[in-house]
């Protein structure tokens, strides 16, 4: 009998719905339970073959444990070892070579040293950097955030230079971005589960967390066919670089473009109350059949995870651009990253979108104008 295990925390609605769909299915030598962990020992293999992780980016024994699980052969759902080196700023850098637009984004050097550094640390960095350029390259209005988490933590609106100096001064170590702002005419969340199945929802990002989903998607007819198309495209390229079974992805809509604004999301919110009923069915059933197929061609000992074409076309020292086809090192992409093919199992439906929308800091530059962005 394989196991399949889910590691998760505080959220309720979700894992024991995945874990009764799974065993209600009635797959043959398949069963689904909440991961039990009563002690980790080096190079000891767990009782599951796959985990889906839910909550090991804010358990660090948890990715310990996943880290060990996966080298002995579990399958584990996202990729702990790529989500440890994960952050936003380097997923904004991949979408650029893969053809995903995103919005103007710049590296800011952390408000405090970092502990146990100290000026000497920083010699390698110019003093005054060039703020100026940065401010004109992005713009204003503009956004700053952490290049590194998420759930909307640490995230400001800075109107003007001024702005941003007095809300860098709250960011202690964080290393953060500042970004573009894209006055947005949709917006929309895309699930992405096993890079296949896509699931596109409106979402209006200003809107109180539980009403967020109760939105409406703007473009319509051929124009509103194309940006979805166009989006699901996009979703499938990122997730397939990443190498992400299970994410989530942002994108904001002007003039008819969609940047992706946040696809980092490798445990995304699936609570009922939230997501609402229909997207919440949709989740729970394509994630059952992802972890299904998963286990079925799970082999023992040997490493079942998910790697992205980012890793593999690096590893063949391949360029960067192969990354939009897929293409992979001695054309690998053709096979499944986590093992053989998998016996068939009922796939997801096909979703159509719900129709409802959507350092020490080096010394400041003496104030001055910055431009606007062209909308």
């Amino acid at each position: 009998m394989k196991k399949i295990g889910i590691l998760f925390g505080m959220e309720n609605t979700f894992p024991h719905a995945f874990v009764d769909r799974i065993n209600k299915k009635n797959v043959k030598g398949i069963s689904a339970e909440a991961v039990q962990i009563g002690s980790v020992q080096q190079a000891v293999p767990t009782d599951y073959a796959v985990i889906v992780d839910r909550i090991s980016q804010d358990v660090p024994f948890y990715r310990a444990y996943l880290k060990n699980a996966a080298l002995m052969g579990t399958a584990v759902v996202n990729n702990p070892f790529w989500w440890s080196a994960d952050e936003k700023f380097f997923n904004n850098c991949l979408a650029e070579t893969i053809g995903v637009p995103v919005p103007k984004t710049v590296l800011l050097p952390s408000k405090e040293r970092p502990t146990d550094t100290t000026e000497t640390s920083f010699r390698n960095l110019k003093f005054p950097m060039d703020w100026h350029q940065m401010f004109d390259y992005v713009g204003f209005p503009a956004y700053m955030k952490p290049h590194s988490g998420g759930g909307w933590k640490s995230v400001y609106r800075v109107t003007d230079p001024q702005d941003l100096w007095v809300k860098h001064e709250e960011t202690g170590q964080l290393v953060m971005m500042l970004q573009e702002e894209i006055v947005f005419d949709d917006y929309f969340r895309c699930y992405c589960i096993g890079q296949k199945d896509v699931r596109i929802m409106p979402y209006e990002p200003r809107n109180p967390h539980h009403l967020r989903y109760a939105s409406t998607m703007k473009a319509s007819g051929p124009a509103g066919e194309k940006l979805l198309a166009t989006i699901h495209d996009y979703v499938l390229r990122l997730n397939k670089a990443l190498g992400y079974d299970f994410n989530t992805v942002e994108f904001a809509v002007r003039d008819g473009v969609p940047y992706a604004i946040d696809f980092c999301n490798p445990a995304p919110d699936a609570d009922i109350y939230s997501v609402g009923q229909d997207n919440f069915e949709w989740v729970v059933e394509a994630a059952s059949n992802m972890a299904i197929e998963r286990a079925l061609a799970q082999e023992p000992g040997k490493n079942n995870l998910t790697w992205g074409t980012f890793i593999h076309t690096s590893a063949a020292n391949l360029p960067y651009t192969n990354l939009v086809k897929g293409d992979t090192a001695k054309g690998s992409a053709k096979k499944s990253a986590s093992g053989p093919a998998a016996a068939p199992v009922k796939k997801a439906k096909a979703a159509a979108p719900v129709a409802k929308s959507t350092a020490a800091a080096p010394e400041k530059p003496a104030a001055r104008s910055s431009k606007k962005n062209s909308k």
